[in-house]
């Protein structure tokens, strides 16, 4: 143990993240269910109590901000009612909104969660998951370029959830841009644009997003196969490091010198929501400040167990980061 606690407060305080990808409200509704419908077999939902959140990138967003960083968020939203609540939400929560968006006749991608007696009952999504047209593409290049041009940026952010933000095209640009700059690029994939993230520093797929974008079998209890996965994964993509989570199997992560596994700590599991998005921000935090790889996935890692004993899409505060840090021997009071 080679850094301080105090050491982690000062690397990721004031760090500017430039977050981009898709951004979308997480509506909960809840209720009681006492009687069924008389015009179907379904619960009759008596609505109590209504809430909107940040999701996706923009909640991605919110981790960093809690562990002290200052996030960007470049992302679209339509040109609705939805796109007033999220600006709204942004303003609620101090977030900047220089790097969005509004596109015309595009739904603001929104996840009606319905739910009663602590149970999920439905969940209604209103998207548009269809790639944002050229002209679209250009105005959204052009924010990030200025704010790349013009602002230190300490890391950059992919938070891919394929609703249509990113293309092949847009993230090879935003990647050069990047390396122009020095700039290092973290990204969180999913299955769509999976094998286009070429040249980036850091890569971190789940296990799922790991198997469907290579199409192969990865057995997490077996770590050979893990590695040889990235293996292939790294080879493919030419990243300089990667770092695939394995839930209850803890994390893996490799350059063209080291790997590490790390496993998993003993946590009571309350809710696993956002638990990969809170990994992603402490990640991109540690590349950020030019951490280790070791010293990246133990944290990643026990950020990302810390998420999972709450309830709910709750991001954790860097205090909450460093106590455990401390207590886990991870690094020094």
């Amino acid at each position: 143990m080679d850094i301080s606690a105090n050491q982690i407060f000062e690397s990721f305080k004031g760090q500017k993240v430039l977050v981009v990808g898709d951004v979308m409200i997480d509506s909960y509704i809840w209720g009681k269910v006492e009687r069924i419908s008389p015009e179907a077999p379904v619960p009759i939902v008596n609505v109590s109590k209504k809430e909107y959140r940040l999701g996706g990138a923009a909640n991605v967003a919110l981790n960093l901000q809690a562990l002290g960083a200052v996030p960007v968020l470049c992302a679209v939203v339509g040109d609705d009612n939805e796109a007033d609540a999220f600006y709204k939400l942004l303003i609620e929560n101090n977030l900047s909104s220089e790097g969005i968006l509004s596109c015309s006749g595009r739904l603001t991608t929104i996840k009606h969660r319905i739910i009663s007696h602590s149970q999920h009952i439905l969940r209604v999504d209103q998207e548009h998951d269809h790639l944002i047209s050229d002209t679209e593409q250009q105005l959204l290049f052009s924010k990030i370029a200025n704010i790349l041009q013009n602002q230190k940026v300490d890391v950059l952010v992919f938070e891919d959830y394929d609703k249509g933000v990113l293309s092949e095209t847009m993230i090879q640009e935003i990647v050069k841009l990047c390396e122009l700059k020095s700039i290092p690029t973290v990204v969180d994939p999913k299955k769509r644009n999976f094998l286009h993230y070429k040249n980036v520093t850091l890569f971190k797929p789940n296990l799922k997003e790991l198997r469907e974008g290579l199409k192969i079998e990865v057995i997490p209890s077996q770590i050979e196969s893990v590695k040889q996965a990235t293996a292939i994964l790294s080879k493919e993509l030419n990243a300089k490091a990667a770092f695939v989570t394995l839930s209850e199997y803890g994390v893996y992560i490799t350059d063209s010198q080291n790997s590490y596994h790390i496993m998993a700590h003993k946590r009571e599991i309350a809710d696993v929501s956002g638990a990969g998005d809170t990994v992603v921000s402490v990640a991109a935090l540690c590349v950020g400040a030019g951490f280790g790889l070791k010293l990246t996935a133990e944290l990643s890692n026990l950020a990302g167990g810390i998420v999972c004993e709450k309830v709910g899409v709750v991001p954790i505060s860097v205090t909450e980061l460093v106590a455990e840090a401390v207590k886990a021997e991870i690094l020094n009071g």
